[in-house]
């Protein structure tokens, strides 16, 4: 993190429904965290990091993530990312940041054509040895790109997260992605939904640690 007087900053958009999870989550890390509104302009500079929740933004309305992504908020991340600062994607986080062109693929309905809510067991890619198990719950998050794309995500090491069991068809197993700069990641599990051992897992706390060690 850059500063840790400066907060990470947590977006919000009208039908964001796991920003207080991520409050939660921020505040069991001790890591100052602070809201931003989707209306709103603001100075990246005053942020060390930036998280955009799960949620159905907007009722997934066109596409999941489609209209957040044109949000006044969302020019400010923008200029965060390329000024290389850490974003973190969950869910409909991930949905938001591929409309928004901050990473690429896009996120298609379910093989199942079902929502889709359980819990999953994950993999590091770069290094394998990281397992984690964290709960889904999401209807489009099938991640899907060119062959081309899949191939090329692979060869740069932007591939973050791998599903063991593949619970929604995602290409070649993708739960999670990276950035070409790194920076900038996302992943359709919810890491805050597993900070505790009374949840069921406390390996979210690794995932947000590694994103913001840039690990």
């Amino acid at each position: 993190m850059r500063s840790e007087a400066k907060p990470v900053g947590i977006l919000r958009f009208l039908g964001t429904n796991c920003d207080a999870d991520v409050v939660s989550a921020c505040d069991t890390l001790k890591i100052p965290n602070k809201y931003i509104w989707w209306a709103d302009h603001f100075n990246f500079e005053e942020y060390s990091a930036f998280i955009l929740p799960g949620g159905f933004s907007y009722g997934d309305y066109l596409r999941a993530g489609a209209l957040a992504a044109r949000s006044p908020a969302m020019d400010d991340v923008r200029r965060g990312a390329i000024a290389g600062y850490p974003i973190l994607g969950i869910c409909n986080g991930f949905q938001i940041l591929c409309e928004s062109e901050l990473l690429p693929g896009v996120l298609t309905k379910n093989v199942s054509q079902n929502f889709q809510d359980e819990w999953v067991d994950l993999e590091g890619v770069t290094e394998t040895t990281k397992k984690y198990r964290l709960p889904i719950a999401h209807s489009m998050g099938r991640f899907y790109a060119t062959e081309e794309k899949i191939e090329s995500l692979f060869e740069q090491n932007q591939v973050w997260l791998k599903y063991s069991k593949n619970p929604n068809g995602s290409l070649k197993d993708i739960a999670g992605i990276t950035n070409e700069m790194g920076n900038v990641r996302a992943l359709m599990p919810h890491p805050e939904r597993a900070m505790h051992d009374w949840m069921g897992s406390r390996d979210g706390r690794n995932l947000f640690e590694e994103w913001l060690s840039g690990k």
